[in-house]
């Protein structure tokens, strides 16, 4: 069972995403990173300059890059850089929205979470059309995730194993209007919050967190426990969504428990002092919730 670094999809500033994808890259213990810009579109230039020099450094270091395009593809700039991510058939594409499909010409590319795979005849239909892996979305129960494994066994099945969990993502930017601004005027607010901005009920209960146009849930996902099943169920590969903590850490705790050299209890515990005040959850997992603890040990 490998393990994949998901795209940073916070707005983090130019320095610190370069500076952190080389520390992966020098560091974590894992086989595939997902690079650039997959939630908002006016933040890509800010990556640009820094980008070759991320992905020389991480291929280096025998990691395995994949370029992730955007989740909604809407506007003129967006379409336009969408095709020009499509167009380089020297990179690997992880799809986000189903209009890169066509420009792919049946090339080897990944599937990202925010495809709505939920079934296996949708990963048969995108295996067919050049899927090499696939990267199911958070909410699948166990069930779903190893029917999909079962009917694509040349296919990698890739589970959301940690990070917050992306729910929905819009047109409109919720970042902007809670420092009333336009979307067209941001001021990339969405900078001030390096791990999202937490979203409270009337009666002041965590809820959510936004994170300019994406929503994501407060709590945390962690399938640390959830490894034996997972693993039996036949996925491949864990991935770990980059949050504002030592992602270092995290890579080697998951690591260490699909090892065997740490327990999962015990990798869960560790994982609470990396990234503290967050509450760990899985439930979609186990067909409840997606904010419950649930499984074995709880």
């Amino acid at each position: 069972m490998q393990l994949t670094l998901g795209p940073v999809l916070y707005h983090w500033s130019p320095e610190r995403w370069r500076d952190f994808h080389y520390r992966i890259a020098d560091e974590a213990q894992v086989e595939t990173v997902v690079v650039g810009e997959a939630v908002c579109s006016k933040r890509a230039p800010f990556k640009q300059d820094y980008l070759p020099g991320v992905v020389e450094r991480l291929e280096a270091a025998g990691k395995r890059v994949v370029h992730a395009s955007l989740i909604l593809v809407s506007l003129a700039r967006e379409r336009r850089q969408t095709r020009e991510l499509m167009a380089s058939d020297e990179v690997m594409v992880e799809v986000n929205d189903l209009t890169c499909l066509a420009s792919l010409a049946n090339r080897p590319h990944a599937i990202g979470p925010f495809v709505n795979v939920y079934n296996e005849a949708t990963a048969r239909f995108l295996a067919a059309r050049g899927a090499t892996r696939i990267c199911l979305p958070p909410e699948l129960p166990l069930s779903a995730v190893d029917a999909i494994a079962a009917a694509l066994t040349d296919t990698a099945i890739e589970v959301f194993a940690f990070g917050k969990v992306p729910l929905a993502i819009s047109a409109r930017c919720y970042h902007a209007r809670a420092h009333k601004l336009s979307k067209d005027n941001c001021r990339f607010v969405c900078e001030l919050d390096a791990d999202g901005m937490p979203v409270r009920t009337l009666d002041d209960a965590d809820f959510l967190s936004v994170n300019g146009v994406q929503t994501l849930s407060h709590s945390c996902a962690s399938l640390l426990r959830d490894i034996p099943a997972l693993r039996q169920a036949g996925v491949a590969s864990l991935r770990l969504s980059p949050q504002d903590c030592d992602m270092v850490a995290v890579a080697q705790l998951f690591r260490d428990a699909i090892d065997g050299r740490l327990d999962a209890a015990e990798a869960e515990r560790r994982l609470g002092a990396v990234y503290p005040g967050i509450p760990f959850a899985n439930g979609f997992l186990h067909a409840v919730p997606g904010h419950v603890r649930a499984g074995p040990g709880i």
